[in-house]
């Protein structure tokens, strides 16, 4: 009889455990460790403003481009005095200097060029003659308006070194044609370029003004003549016109550069007879110091004369470049 009512006390107090019992989390009653356990010093900000050092490269934009060449050409002959077959000893030289500069910053180009040529050509028993001479300076100042599209201003002088001479059937001197400033030509000129490239460009100069000067008086035109368009007992006239100026320089091959230009004005009060003038060289790089040239001048200008002038040179020569 006792086990029984031990038993039945037993679960009564479990019984009563299970009805006071409370409801615990797992997750509560896990360890949690303090936040603060692991300190994290916090580093005061210091902003203070700091000055850099220059660039030791110092770096420039150079706006300017600079090309000149140097050259000398020579020709001679000589002939024994039993030479059968005919000839005169001659010996001839010249000299040639070419500068150009350019300065182009956006939509703005500056070039300037010049070129100087002279030289002289001695034949036995006469007198030495010249066979080049020239002065020649341009100046062109553009504002690129579309791609290949400018309008530009420019200002060109052109003359020669020394006097011009004809010569008589003994080889005598016969008379004097022309001298430095005798004539002596300025030109401005007003209006737009068309340049597709560095190698070629067209110049239409609707608004031109060209000055033909004399300034030697063995010169003056007398008795109602003209010369080089200059009206008589003048030293000075003016011209108004309209000007197409072309330029080419190009490599065509391997060592060969064509360099031309062309000039026509005309005059708006002789606008049916205007002057045409064409330059063109061509030059062989034989090493980079000899070349030979081939250069030629075709010339129309009724004030001069009233037919075609042409002039032609072959030449072998020395010619150096900067750069090279």
């Amino acid at each position: 009889m006792r086990q029984p009512f031990y038993f039945l006390l037993a679960c009564l107090l479990l019984g009563t455990l299970a009805t006071n019992a409370q409801d615990y989390d797992l997750d509560e009653l896990r360890h949690k460790p303090d936040s603060n356990s692991l300190k994290v010093a916090v580093p005061e900000l210091d902003i203070r403003p700091v000055t850099l050092p220059m660039s030791a490269l110092d770096l420039q934009v150079i706006y300017w481009r600079h090309w000149s060449s140097f050259g000398i050409n020579a020709n001679q002959s000589s002939f024994s005095d039993n030479w059968t077959g005919g000839g005169v000893n001659s010996i001839s030289a010249g000299l040639l200097l070419n500068h150009k500069s350019d300065y182009t910053r956006k939509n703005t180009n500056f070039v300037t060029e010049l070129m100087l040529q002279y030289g002289k050509q001695k034949n036995k028993d006469q007198l030495p003659r010249k066979n080049n001479d020239r002065m020649f300076w341009d100046n062109k100042l553009s504002l690129k308006v579309s791609k290949s599209w400018s309008l530009f201003t420019s200002l060109t002088f052109e003359s020669q070194f020394d006097l011009g001479l004809t010569y008589g059937a003994d080889g005598e001197i016969t008379d004097t044609i022309s001298n430095f400033m005798a004539p002596g030509y300025l030109t401005e000129s007003l209006g737009i370029e068309y340049k597709p490239d560095n190698t070629f460009s067209v110049r239409f100069g609707t608004g031109t003004a060209r000055q033909t000067f004399i300034l030697d008086d063995r010169l003056i035109p007398r008795n109602g003549a003209t010369r080089f368009g200059v009206e008589s007992d003048k030293r000075f006239r003016n011209d108004l016109a309209f000007q197409v100026t072309a330029f080419l320089d190009r490599n065509i091959a391997h060592n060969l550069n064509l360099k031309s230009r062309y000039n026509l004005f005309a005059n708006y009060e002789e606008i049916t007879d205007p002057s045409h003038r064409l330059d063109a060289t061509l030059t062989a790089s034989v090493t980079r110091l000899i070349n030979v040239t081939l250069s030629g001048i075709l010339l129309y200008d009724s004030r001069l004369d009233n037919d075609i002038q042409t002039s032609q040179t072959l030449a072998l020569g020395l010619l150096y470049k900067i750069p090279r």
